[in-house]
C-alpha cells in the first residue's frame, strides 16, 4: 500500500484530527522501507504526501476535503456541500438542538476567554448560569481554572470540540463578531430551540458545574448529549 493511500485511510478512519506526529508514528516502518532514514526526512516526506493528499481532495471532483483543525489532519464535507448532508442528517434523526442563550453565551466565551460567568452575564445584559450547563454538556467549553479575586469564581473556554466545529485550527483563525455570528446562524440553523420553548436555560450555574475540579479539567473530543 502506498504512503498516501496509508495516510487517506488513517484519516479516513479517525474521529478526531490526527497529527502529524501520530501520522509519523504510524507509517515510518513504510518510509523507511522506501529507503528515507533520517528522522527529519522522514517527518518531511509524510508532510510532502499529506500536502498532495490535500490537494488531491481540494479539486472539484470531491464532495469532500482534508483539512488542517484542532492541529491535525480530518475529513469534513466541503462548504458547497453542507446544505445536502445537512438535509441527509435531518432525515436519520432528530437534531440535537442548542439555544438561542446558549449560542450566545458561547460567542462571549471563545472571544473573551478565559471568562467567569459574571463577566457572561455582563456583557449579555442576563445572567448566563443555566447556559454554561448545556454548553459543558455539548463539550463546546471547559473550565480553565478560577479567577484570583474574592470568591474564585470558575474561569470557561473554548474546546477542541469547539475548534473541530467551526473548523478552526485555534482560536487565533476566529473571525470577526459579525462574521461568527453568521457562521453560528448558518452552523446552527437546524438546532436552534424555538424562543417559546426557552423558558428556564438563564438561570443560576448548575451544581454539577461548580463541583468540576478545574485543575484537573480536560479539553474533550466528543459532543455529548444536549440538555
Amino acid at each position: 500500500m502506498s504512503l498516501r493511500a496509508q495516510l487517506e485511510a488513517i484519516i479516513y478512519a479517525a474521529e478526531t484530527p490526527v497529527t502529524l506526529e501520530q501520522l509519523t508514528a504510524l507509517v515510518k516502518d513504510s518510509v523507511f522501507a522506501e529507503g528515507v532514514s533520517e528522522e527529519a526526512q522522514i517527518k518531511s516526506h509524510i508532510r510532502s504526501t499529506l500536502e498532495e493528499l490535500v490537494g488531491q481532495y481540494g479539486s472539484a471532483d470531491h464532495g469532500i476535503e482534508i483539512r488542517e483543525v484542532a492541529g491535525g489532519y480530518r475529513m469534513s464535507t466541503k462548504p458547497e456541500q453542507h446544505e445536502v448532508v445537512r438535509s441527509f442528517a435531518k432525515s436519520l434523526k432528530p437534531p440535537n438542538r442548542l439555544s438561542l442563550p446558549a449560542l450566545e453565551t458561547l460567542a462571549v466565551i471563545a472571544y473573551k476567554q478565559p471568562v467567569t460567568v459574571p463577566e457572561i452575564s455582563d456583557i449579555r445584559g442576563v445572567d448566563s448560569g443555566g447556559v454554561i450547563g448545556t454548553l459543558l454538556d455539548r463539550k463546546l467549553i471547559t473550565t480553565a481554572g478560577r479567577k484570583q479575586v474574592i470568591g474564585r469564581p470558575i474561569l470557561y473556554k473554548t474546546t477542541k470540540e469547539f475548534l473541530m466545529r467551526f473548523g478552526l485550527k485555534d482560536v487565533n483563525e476566529l473571525p470577526s463578531m459579525e462574521e461568527f455570528e453568521k457562521l453560528v446562524a448558518e452552523s446552527f440553523q437546524a438546532e436552534l430551540i424555538p424562543a417559546e420553548d426557552v423558558t428556564t436555560e438563564d438561570r443560576a450555574v448548575p451544581e454539577s458545574a461548580d463541583s468540576q475540579e478545574p485543575e484537573s479539567a480536560e479539553t474533550p473530543t466528543h459532543a455529548g448529549n444536549e440538555q
